[in-house]
């Protein structure tokens, strides 16, 4: 079972211009080893910590959104600082604006957040070795069943979301 860390936590761009605080524990934190990410992130896999978007709250700054190619072919919207250019969440076509994935290396402790699920993991770089078993997150090599993976409440709370209008950014 998932355990969250508790929140807020606060996050920023690598110049500061942008500040921000997630007020809600994440629904979930996946570690995305596809290859989209692996190019976009410039590494290994990008780790996204999913929140519904109105608990992402700006302290400072007004992060411009970049729309970038997806695999799904609908694209994404990224958050960026408009004078340093890091991401710091994005917006999947799947939820919409409604779910904000909050890059977790922009937070100032992401060590509070590791990876609940590792997903594609068929594409993962074949040096990256993954802890495997009890006590160790799961891992996919495509997606998962949500049902059987979250908490009820990070389910009911996603329900909730989905069923409200998605908010204009």
């Amino acid at each position: 079972m998932i355990t969250p860390a508790a929140p807020p936590h606060d996050g920023r761009c690598t110049c500061g211009q942008v500040r921000f605080r997630v007020l809600a524990e994440p629904l979930i934190v996946h570690a995305c080893h596809c290859t989209w990410c692996q190019r976009e992130s410039g590494t290994a896999f990008a780790l996204n910590a999913m929140v519904e978007t109105a608990q992402v709250e700006l302290l400072q700054g007004a992060p411009e959104t970049v729309m970038t190619p997806s695999a799904s072919g609908q694209g994404q919207q990224v958050r960026r600082c408009p004078a340093c250019r890091v991401a710091l969440w994005s917006h999947y076509a799947g939820g919409g604006t409604r779910f904000a994935f909050v890059r977790v290396g922009t937070l100032a402790e992401p060590a509070r957040l590791p990876p609940d699920v590792h997903i594609f993991t068929s594409t993962r770089q074949p040096w990256l070795q993954l802890p495997d078993g009890p006590g160790h997150a799961p891992q996919f090599e495509r997606f998962y069943d949500r049902a059987a993976l979250w908490r009820p409440q990070a389910l009911a709370r996603r329900a909730e979301a989905m069923a409200a209008p998605a908010p204009t950014i």
